[in-house]
């Protein structure tokens, strides 16, 4: 890039240390905003909000997910081919082959540590019905817990697309179960002996166990929306959680949000444990929720098709509406309307300092 084409906020803060986690969405927006797709058969490519690239070829759409997960060492394995494929499905696709990077720790890095890997990459992809095709393992200098990042490809059938680009004034936001199941298990595994001495074992056991019950991955339920409802836009909130997940379908759709935090479910084990390390539910890593939006005319398909199961956290929450293009994104508590523009950092980073 010639010295001509670096763009003003980079030029002013160019020496300024990026802070840990995602991106600001304005700061990646210009950025990505520098790419130019020359290939017109690339129907989505970079941008805030979208969960996955899609490519025609003809028939179907290919679709092209990279993800890394740096939160957690225990069951990375199963962590990464999850999170992959949510995002897939959050396009509107079906996760087919899956390819990894593994960079283990040196000094570190055993046989038991790998094979325990693969173990969890095999039962994922299993259960998923996703093919493992390859990738590459190393031990790298200078980490010390292992890194996996891995690339999902999947299918979509032409008119089977989902875009955030659009999302329609008036479009109602819904999530599905609760918010920060992912964060739940990642604070219960890596502060165990803390969480144990405060809750009880039996407590530690259910928020570990939130990788499968209610579990992190939303494939099901976006096949089930998908089929059910005329669907305009959906996403997979990780990083940041919820606010920051909902923030960008708004920036990728170019509409103003109001959310009501009141209406988004938090499990009870969740709650107790962002009070107990002061932490906010709603800006902790969401993977096992899935974003919504629908027509509100559409509103009761999708809602009888998630059904209302006898639980403390429904399956599906319609917690927010779109409005004008250009507007604002609102949070609304307790009556309180406040604007905001969330930075997309995880609290979850907090246990780790």
């Amino acid at each position: 890039m010639d010295a001509a084409e670096i763009p003003d906020f980079y030029t002013d803060m160019h020496m300024s240390t990026l802070e840990t986690g995602k991106l600001k969405s304005e700061f990646l927006e210009k950025i990505l905003g520098k790419i130019e797709i020359r290939d017109k058969k690339v129907v989505v490519g970079p941008g805030i909000g979208e969960d996955a690239a899609a490519i025609d070829i003809g028939e179907s759409y290919l679709i092209v997910k990279s993800d890394p997960i740096t939160f957690v060492s225990d069951r990375i394995g199963w962590y990464v081919v999850n999170i992959n494929a949510n995002d897939i499905a959050a396009m509107g696709g079906t996760p087919r082959w899956f390819l990894v990077t593994m960079l283990l720790p040196e000094h570190r890095a055993t046989v038991r540590m790998l094979e325990d890997i693969m173990k969890d990459l095999r039962q994922a992809c299993r259960e998923l019905g996703i093919e493992l095709i390859g990738g590459h393992t190393e031990v790298t200098h200078g980490l010390r817990s292992p890194i996996l990042s891995g690339t999902m490809l999947g299918e979509a059938a032409k008119g089977e697309l989902v875009s955030n680009i659009n999302i329609c004034e008036g479009d109602l936001l819904y999530i599905t179960k609760g918010v920060a199941i992912e964060a739940t298990s990642i604070i219960a595994r890596e502060k165990k002996e803390e969480v144990i001495d405060t809750f009880g074992k039996d407590f530690y056991v259910r928020c570990r166990e939130f990788l499968s019950v209610p579990g992190i991955s939303v494939v099901k339920d976006a096949f089930r929306a998908r089929n059910a409802a005329r669907v305009t836009g959906m996403h997979d909130p990780t990083e940041g959680g919820v606010i920051s997940g909902a923030y960008e379908m708004a920036r990728a759709s170019g509409k103003g949000l109001e959310i009501s935090l009141d209406r988004i479910p938090v499990y009870t084990e969740t709650a107790d444990l962002c009070r107990h390390f002061h932490l906010s539910p709603f800006n902790l890593i969401a993977s096992g929720a899935l974003l919504i939006s629908v027509p509100r005319e559409e509103a009761t398909r999708l809602e009888r098709a998630f059904g209302r199961l006898h639980e403390s956290v429904p399956p599906i929450s319609r917690i927010g509406e779109f409005t004008a293009r250009g507007d604002r994104f609102w949070l609304i508590e307790d009556g309180k309307k406040t604007a905001a523009r969330p930075t997309g950092i995880d609290d979850v980073t907090k246990i780790f300092i």
